[in-house]
């Protein structure tokens, strides 16, 4: 059930909320509005399935630890955007992979920042970044990971 909770979001990004279609490093607030949109669905299904793992006493806990997990992945996927955006209209390089390096680690530095833990932040910042820049790669390059093979 997770793993389709994530196909389907995924599609909803690249089909219906149109990351892709806006060239890089252009249209800063649609792109980030989109990854912020992609970040509070991802906080959403995320809290969903850790409040049925982990039950809350009341139901106002249930609410804030929801509402704590899906802002802090929407504003990480409005960092991601801001400064994926901003990175390749500062570098002048639009399609480089960096750029999603760059807007990965900063949501890493976020969480960092959010847990009092410089670590974390460390550990995210390259985590993010590496996982950002391997999907701009695979994006360019025309990498599948699901789906029926290419003959």
């Amino acid at each position: 059930m997770y793993r389709e909770n994530i196909v389907l979001l995924s599609v909803l990004a690249e089909r219906e909320m149109g990351y892709w279609d806006v060239p890089e490093g252009t249209d800063c607030v649609d792109k980030t509005w989109t990854t912020t949109k992609v970040g509070a669905a991802l906080g959403l299904v995320g809290s969903a399935y850790h409040i049925v793992a982990f039950q809350p006493k009341t139901a106002l806990a249930g609410v804030q630890r929801a509402t704590t997990a899906t802002v802090t992945m929407a504003t990480m996927g409005a960092i991601f955007g801001m400064a994926t955006c901003l990175s390749a209209q500062a570098r002048d390089a639009p399609d480089d992979p960096l750029n999603y390096f760059i807007g990965g680690c900063s949501s890493g530095i976020f969480i960092g920042a959010r847990t009092h833990s410089p670590m974390t932040g460390t550990a995210a910042c390259l985590g993010l970044g590496t996982v950002a820049f391997f999907t701009k790669v695979a994006k360019k390059e025309g990498w599948r990971v699901t789906g029926p093979p290419i003959l």
